[in-house]
């Protein structure tokens, strides 16, 4: 199978309200599957949404209650997959033979279930979860609510001919994270993303000339309007805020570079594009980062994939 059809799932998320915006991922992935996509993709963080109360306040001090007071109910809107929060998405999947690439913000409980992670999460068309990536690095102010991940989750998927990837938002910018999926045999990269084009308009085309690969970038979209009249301190976060706070900036490109898809902007939608895995083949012929372009005599990556935890228990 050459050919492979993606949908790009640009959603506003119900804010804050995980079972909710979940609704809204599965009929995202039915569309898909009725416009026969392979794989469809979201944004980062899309379930139960970024946290802009960071960005959107003028309070950061410390111990600060209007800070507690937003992290405890994400914590609690958090995704934890071992009690089965992505069972239907799962089950969907499975049933539509359809594989799903989903942002979550996750509760784990090897980590003791009360810290989050923006995580990145691969489901297969068997409705299998492949992999559970955490982020590395969270960016700037997400470090107030979001905990540091491991490399557990850098992992690839055979679909089709294709090998698919994955990572979230400014870790697309770290190189060695993107040299461990090339190394793989990444061709199609899944970049997620909050929301902006100024996020997605110039790395996505870098990635895909740097890889030669397909690389999507898959952005969430949050307006003033999409938060629930409930909303804790909404008044704050209207008044500190554009009309938009995330526009979107969903996009594709070719592995030469080019757009298939331009960055799409300020509306929820569906984005849906062909590849064919030929194209790949053809511009590793002058580059191949992980191949015939590549030194490891030289220039050697060692990952650390185990899945960190905090205790481990040698039970008799």
């Amino acid at each position: 199978m050459n050919e492979l059809t993606l949908g790009l799932a640009q959603v506003a998320p119900v804010w804050l309200n995980r079972d909710k915006t979940l609704g809204k991922v599965l009929v995202r992935i039915e569309e898909a599957s009725k416009e026969n996509c392979h794989l469809v993709a979201f944004g980062e963080a899309g379930v139960p949404g970024y946290p802009f109360w960071l960005e959107y306040s003028s309070v950061t001090r410390f111990n600060s209650p209007f800070h507690k007071e937003f992290h405890a109910e994400y914590i609690n809107q958090a995704v934890c997959i071992e009690n089965g929060d992505l069972n239907k998405v799962c089950d969907v999947a499975r049933e539509l033979k359809i594989a799903v690439y989903l942002g979550i913000i996750e509760r784990p409980i090897d980590r003791g279930g009360k810290s989050i992670y923006c995580s990145l999460v691969y489901i297969d068309n068997s409705g299998k979860i492949c992999s559970v990536h955490r982020k590395l690095m969270p960016t700037y102010d997400e470090r107030l609510t979001w905990a540091i991940g491991d490399g557990n989750g850098l992992r690839v998927h055979k679909l089709g001919t294709f090998t698919v990837g994955g990572l979230s938002c400014w870790e697309n910018w770290m190189p060695l994270a993107r040299t461990s999926l090339y190394a793989q045999g990444e061709d199609l990269h899944v970049a997620t993303w909050p929301g902006n084009k100024r996020n997605t308009a110039d790395i996505t085309r870098f990635i895909a000339r740097e890889s030669r690969s397909f690389v999507a970038s898959v952005s969430c979209l949050m307006r003033q309007s999409d938060f629930s009249p409930e909303t804790p301190h909404l008044e704050t976060l209207v008044a500190n805020s554009q009309e938009f706070l995330a526009d979107g900036g969903t996009c594709l490109a070719g592995p030469d570079g080019e757009w298939i898809i331009e960055p799409f902007c300020n509306e929820e939608k569906l984005l849906v594009a062909t590849i064919d895995h030929q194209k790949v083949r053809e511009e590793r012929q002058n580059f191949d980062p992980a191949g015939h372009y590549s030194r490891p005599d030289v220039l050697h990556l060692t990952v650390n994939r185990q899945r960190q935890t905090t205790a481990k228990f040698d039970d008799q």
